[in-house]
């Protein structure tokens, strides 16, 4: 009997789904395995963690997509304007800086991440309509290409819980439980809805493109699914973790000395407290442990700076990112030491460059059918602000000076640096210089 595609989704990508699973628990803190033994200290120092929000928030730094007219003439003008309008709207609409930031962490640490984008035409749920766009669970989500071409999609499934409420709220589907599996799955072609193992329902999709964008946080050579950025960091997190436990222990025995007899095979009246005098046999000796002697502490320190260095050299991130490099640096020193962090971001932003431009297409294609307003097709271009701090002035003089020279036009060079509307900031500025002029005019004629 052949299994329903729920059924075949429950034995697919267990490894992805175990590793998803492992990444998430560590981000979370979860560094130390099974139990503690008695007395065991344990201290938990979460550098993955801040890592992953770090280089999340270099990477999405002055992230926009520009929009342009597909060729010169005034139709093509009058869509990317109207394309402009829609995506703002629709940035607004769905708090993308927020959802961004969150899709882009959760690639961080579970290794893929994704957007999905649909038209939202009931109010039911408090939004709507419009072009609504979301960032569903990878850990539920699997995906199908063809033969060998992993940049060649064919069909996305979503798997999800509801509750029942939730389900006949959004599906009219009253299901036998507290709770639904709830799995959509998407061709080009067709859309099918599955409510536990039973197909609710099948038709054509309404769009003409599966509305998923599937990404990896990091491309590995030949493979769909990416890498997550906290995997290098756990082994030296880990020992790091230990390195500290175990140096703790050191300083609190040290501030709590053990006391040693020799020569002693039997005690009586030993006082463990303050001003106690023992009294020992002749040729026998008592004194203090001291476990700082001969630098103990010194090679602790020592091995966990190494440590620190592993996993700065591992997370592609200086400690200069952290504000303290430890030395004055400035200009063109301070960026080469910044330059490891600012590769890792670049190659990041290589795969998101489509991305975004992807996701920015369905959202214009999507609000032209339901709205009829013309919007699409139009030049979609991602653009990125600097992953180091930088010199606005001097990034607004080189821009200038490309425009002087005629090598780029203004409205690429307000895209680059970060105007949302090139056209309608163009448009109210020549507002304002004819206001001028007319103003100059009328004084000179009165």
């Amino acid at each position: 009997m052949a299994l329903s595609l729920p059924q075949q989704l429950e034995q697919r990508d267990a490894a992805r789904m175990r590793a998803y699973q492992e990444n998430l628990s560590f981000y979370s803190g979860a560094h130390w395995p099974g139990s503690p033994r008695r007395r065991e200290r344990r201290l938990t120092f979460n550098y993955v963690r801040t890592f992953a929000h770090k280089v999340t928030a270099a990477l999405l730094a002055g992230l926009h997509v520009a929009v342009e007219p597909s060729d010169d003439s005034a139709e093509a003008e009058a869509r990317a304007a109207a394309a402009r309008r829609v995506l703002l709207a629709v940035a607004e609409a769905n708090d993308l800086q927020e959802l961004d930031f969150e899709t882009e962490l959760d690639a961080a640490v579970l290794g893929d991440g994704c957007y999905k984008v649909t038209w939202e035409s009931s109010t039911a749920v408090g939004v709507g309509p419009g072009a609504r766009v979301t960032s569903p669970d990878v850990q539920g989500l699997f995906a199908w290409w063809v033969g060998d071409d992993v940049s060649r999609v064919w069909r996305v499934a979503s798997r999800y819980r509801l509750t029942a409420e939730e389900t006949e709220m959004l599906y009219g589907v009253t299901p036998s439980g507290a709770e639904a599996v709830v799995v959509e799955a998407w061709t080009a072609e067709r859309f099918s809805l599955w409510v536990g193992n039973a197909l609710e329902e099948e038709r054509p999709n309404p769009y003409g493109f599966i509305p998923y964008v599937v990404f990896p946080n990091l491309r590995e050579p030949k493979q769909f699914w990416g890498s997550a950025d906290i995997t290098a960091l756990m082994e030296p997190q880990r020992e790091i973790n230990r390195a500290f436990s175990q140096l703790s222990t050191i300083l609190e025995l040290s501030g709590n000395p053990i006391a040693v007899l020799e020569g002693v095979e039997e005690s009586q009246d030993i006082a463990v407290q303050p001003g106690a005098v023992w009294e020992v046999p002749e040729r026998a000796r008592a004194y203090l442990l001291d476990l700082l002697q001969g630098g103990g502490v010194r090679l602790h320190t020592e091995y966990i700076e190494l440590l620190y260095r592993v996993l700065h050299d591992l997370s592609e991130t200086p400690r200069t990112a952290f504000g303290d490099s430890g030395r004055d640096l400035s200009g063109v020193a301070l960026e080469m030491e910044l330059y490891p962090m600012v590769q890792r971001v670049a190659r990041k932003r290589l795969l998101r460059n489509s991305v975004y431009r992807q996701r920015a297409e369905m959202a214009l294609r999507v609000h032209q059918q339901r709205t009829g307003e013309a919007c699409w097709p139009v030049r979609l271009r991602t653009t990125w602000g600097t992953a180091l701090p930088q010199d606005r002035d001097r990034l607004v003089q080189q821009e200038e000076r490309m425009v002087n020279a005629g090598l780029q036009s203004r409205r690429r060079a307000m895209a680059n640096l970060g105007v949302a509307d090139p056209e309608g900031e163009l448009a109210r500025v020549r507002d304002e210089e004819e206001s001028r002029t007319a103003a100059t005019a009328n004084g000179r004629g009165g």
